[in-house]
């Protein structure tokens, strides 16, 4: 299914704090915060010339995320980011003076960290780097997991030192029980989603994620005219399409959400023409994307920058899996996680269906941008799916370049 966007506020303007957000300047100073980050080190951006030739594009670029900070997902650039910026505020309120990241590791503000508890919802990703970010500071962190989330995913959080709490229920049910016991310990929430009253530090999570499309935007030998984003609440998507419409101006390309079918909060939310909350039904194979309802930050900046919404099956999302772990002619072999490729399997129902075709004016001269947004955060379900373990994956692609 596909949507064209008929808000009333698309093509306006972005709301003053989100234009703040999302801009060049924001975008510099993650990009600065990163440098103090021992691991930190651009993520590769693939081109598909083999792939390209059979959609009938010019070029397909992917930016792999998969290699980030060592967590595996693009969300690294997030919650760890938004921690680290609470955290030095935080220090600057109790010791009465502005506290740079110079000093994070100081022992006056590592004394002040140290009573400070971060907590977050998670389906995996956001948490990780949640929990890594409050490691970094010297925080204490508190995870929740909802019943769907793999054990092998909670332990990749737990190895942070986070307190895990299992929760009974989707996502969504995580989301109000972190928000719940917060508020009861005077814990900070550090969410990647947001609700009334509660927006700001999302909006730092997402200001996170601009960091990776600055870095798309100088390894592209010029700039997009697609980019087809996958969306769980929305935020790696608004984050993405708010940038790109900031940085680029009239030139900025044509944005695509997609939403897998079975938990397309975003597209009912287009369809609907405000946010929806949509209904549980059977999960969906993209669990990173398994959200039933959209961040109030996100929709309101994708009401008025994105140019379409679509959905995709998770039949679509394990083709794709499959079909970059087994790439054709040179095109390099790519891990993507389970919700890493739905970007890609927008793109390729889009191509496939002459009328999408033709409203988002794909054609021979497109240049196609997407993120693979996570790895084989979970080797043995990415093995479930592909056939392949992820290193063999790898290694495919070393011996070919060999």
């Amino acid at each position: 299914m596909f949507l064209p966007n008929q808000h009333p506020d698309y093509r306006k303007p972005l709301a003053p704090v989100d234009a703040e957000t999302l801009g060049v300047p924001a975008a510099e100073e993650v990009e600065r915060y990163l440098t103090y980050r021992d691991n930190h080190a651009p993520t590769p951006l693939h081109t598909l010339p083999v792939l390209a030739a059979e959609l009938g594009v010019n070029t397909v670029h992917i930016k792999d995320e998969g290699f980030r900070l060592g967590l595996g997902s693009f969300k690294a650039l997030g919650g760890s980011y938004a921690v680290i910026r609470l955290v030095l505020e935080e220090a600057s309120r109790q010791l009465g003076r502005a506290i740079d990241l110079a000093e994070l590791h100081a022992p006056e503000v590592r004394a002040v960290t140290a009573g400070m508890t971060v907590a977050c919802a998670t389906d995996g990703n956001h948490g990780r780097s949640v929990a890594q970010g409050a490691q970094l500071v010297g925080a204490r962190s508190a995870i929740f997991v909802h019943s769907g989330v793999s054990d092998e995913r909670v332990a990749a959080i737990a190895r942070f030192g986070a307190e895990m709490i299992r929760v009974e229920g989707t996502y969504d049910d995580s989301v109000a029980e972190a928000a719940r016991v917060a508020a009861e310990k005077g814990w900070i929430v550090v969410s990647d989603t947001s609700w009334p009253g509660y927006e700001r530090i999302p909006g730092l999570v997402m200001q996170g994620y601009t960091a990776m499309v600055r870095e798309a935007l100088r390894q592209l030998p010029s700039p997009p005219t697609h980019v087809f984003v996958q969306a769980g609440v929305g935020g790696v998507a608004a984050a993405v399409a708010g940038h790109l419409a900031l940085a680029l101006g009239d030139q900025r390309p044509v944005f695509v959400v997609v939403d897998p079918a079975r938990a397309a909060c975003l597209f009912e939310s287009a369809r609907a023409g405000r946010p929806v909350k949509i209904e549980h039904g059977e999960p969906t194979v993209m669990a990173m994307l398994e959200c039933y309802e959209p961040s109030l930050v996100a929709w309101r900046v994708l009401s008025r920058v994105a140019d379409a919404f679509m959905i995709v099956a998770d039949e679509d999302a394990v083709a794709v899996m499959n079909r970059l772990a087994r790439p054709a002619g040179r095109d390099p072999a790519i891990v993507a996680g389970e919700s890493g490729g739905a970007g890609l399997a927008g793109l390729m129902r889009a191509v496939a269906d002459p009328e999408i075709r033709a409203a988002l004016d794909l054609n021979e001269a497109s240049r196609v941008f997407i993120i693979n947004t996570e790895g084989a955060t979970d080797p043995e379900r990415y093995e479930e799916l592909v056939g392949m373990r992820p290193d063999a994956v790898t290694n495919s692609t070393r011996r070919a370049d060999a």
